[in-house]
């Protein structure tokens, strides 16, 4: 009896072993969720300039190029999306320049570097739109206080493309945008973008905020949506873009 019980107690230590490594294969862990367009893709990385993700991935950019590398492998789902429906694909079936979803799990609190060589769990390919490229683009021109929080925005506006003016017309320069955890912010040094965090936008910076919104949304209906992209000294002339 004693032998039956001892034996009954060491396959359950062996069955719990198991599950825990099951489950650390299935890379658990908190999510890294990075979404951008596609630079290359090879059998052991996937390169992305990346647009925006969840909180996790964007704080982990902080200080980063916006153009990362990212780690895959045997265990990576690769899912390929064509009129509104996935279905399970290979690399080779990633395309330079489409919209890309990849998902990470990895500790908590982890350096990029060590997320990026996590290999992703799963790379979403949505084609050459963006899932919010059927709407229109709202990108407004200005200049901020200082650093922002709190999910707000204060712009004193100073330009915009065509669409963004039109609903500007009647209404102050001062206004309030919202982001949230999936908007990105870019500094600009020249040419080369470094993702930041809001509270570290500087008095005096020209700022370009990129809302995608129905179409005839009014000011406050586009100031309601997150901003998509937020950007610090961008270089050229935002203001000719009407997406």
């Amino acid at each position: 009896m004693k032998h039956r019980l001892l034996s009954t107690l060491a396959l359950a230590v062996l069955v719990c072993t198991a599950v825990a490594a099951t489950a650390a294969a299935g890379g658990k862990g908190r999510l890294y969720q990075f979404r951008g367009e596609l630079l290359n893709a090879g059998s052991t990385s996937v390169q992305l300039q990346v647009e925006g993700g969840n909180h996790a991935a964007l704080k982990a950019l902080i200080g980063q190029s916006q153009d990362q590398s990212f780690a895959v492998g045997e265990g990576t789902e690769i899912l390929v999306w064509s009129h509104g429906t996935p279905h399970v694909g290979a690399i080779a079936d990633l395309r330079q320049g489409d919209w890309i979803q990849l998902n990470i799990r990895a500790k908590g609190g982890s350096p990029l570097a060590q997320v990026e060589g996590t290999p992703a769990a799963s790379v979403a390919d949505h084609g050459a739109g963006r899932g919010t490229a059927g709407r229109p683009l709202f990108l407004y021109v200005g200049t901020v206080t200082g650093g922002q929080s709190g999910g707000q925005l204060a712009l004193h506006v100073t330009g915009g493309n065509w669409r963004a003016l039109r609903s500007m017309l009647g209404q102050s320069l001062d206004q309030t945008f919202s982001y949230d955890d999936g908007t990105i912010f870019l500094l600009w040094e020249g040419r080369v973008p470094t993702v930041i965090d809001p509270s570290q936008l500087k008095a005096g910076d020209r700022i370009t905020i990129r809302v995608r919104a129905p179409r005839a949304s009014t000011l406050a209906q586009v100031e309601a949506v997150a901003a998509n992209h937020v950007g610090d000294h961008e270089p050229g002339d935002p203001m000719t873009q009407n997406g």
